[in-house]
């Protein structure tokens, strides 16, 4: 049996990017087209739109970065629009916007099957440091899915209550609406106390 300092660095790197690719779907999960698609903080923010960076991100990684451009690409990701990739529009249907998604995951995995961890690639994006070897893009690229992942977690909590890691697996400390309601409850108490608050 082999454990997991025997796991090839870049098949651990591309398992803990494809686990937050997973995350950041498994919350659109029962949600109608307005809740997905909705502006849930003050700049905007919404669960389709983080799907639809998300897609745009890894194609320019693992896709212009190294010298091997998504096929096909939508207009939005060739024209400098600011905050194109951020929303969907009413004609972008969600099944067209997963789908993308998950294209440019199986183009994102092609290139790192094809290429050893120190192949070298180029961001101008990144100006001066845009010099970068696939090991840095694979960590930039999971770490920036599942900061999103956590934008997303706190969104759907904030849309109908649901949360949790993953299906089967919440990794919240209590379960249970009585059990959450009263842990709520202690962090409110503790933050008024320690404002000196009353009540």
């Amino acid at each position: 049996m082999t454990g997991p300092e025997d796991d090839d660095p870049k098949d651990t790197l591309q398992r803990y990017l494809q686990a937050g690719r997973e995350a950041v779907l498994w919350k659109l999960d029962g949600l109608g087209e307005y809740d997905v698609r909705r502006p849930l903080t003050a700049t905007g923010t919404n669960l389709l739109g983080l799907v639809k960076h998300l897609a745009g991100v890894e194609a320019g990684y693992f896709g212009l970065v190294f010298g091997r451009p998504f096929p096909d690409p939508p207009a939005w990701m060739l024209h400098d629009e600011p905050e194109a990739d951020m929303w969907a529009t009413a004609e972008e249907p969600r099944e067209d916007l997963v789908a993308l998604y998950r294209r440019v995951w199986a183009h994102s995995d092609s290139t790192v099957a094809a290429l050893d961890l120190d192949a070298a690639g180029d961001v101008p994006w990144w100006g001066d440091r845009s010099g970068v070897t696939l090991h840095l893009v694979l960590v930039h690229v999971a770490t920036e899915t599942h900061r999103h992942a956590g934008h997303a977690d706190v969104l759907r909590e904030g849309v109908d209550g649901a949360a949790g890691l993953r299906p089967g697996n919440d990794n919240l400390g209590t379960s249970g609406a009585d059990a959450r309601a009263a842990h709520v409850s202690r962090v409110e108490a503790a933050a008024r106390r320690a404002a000196g608050l009353s009540g």
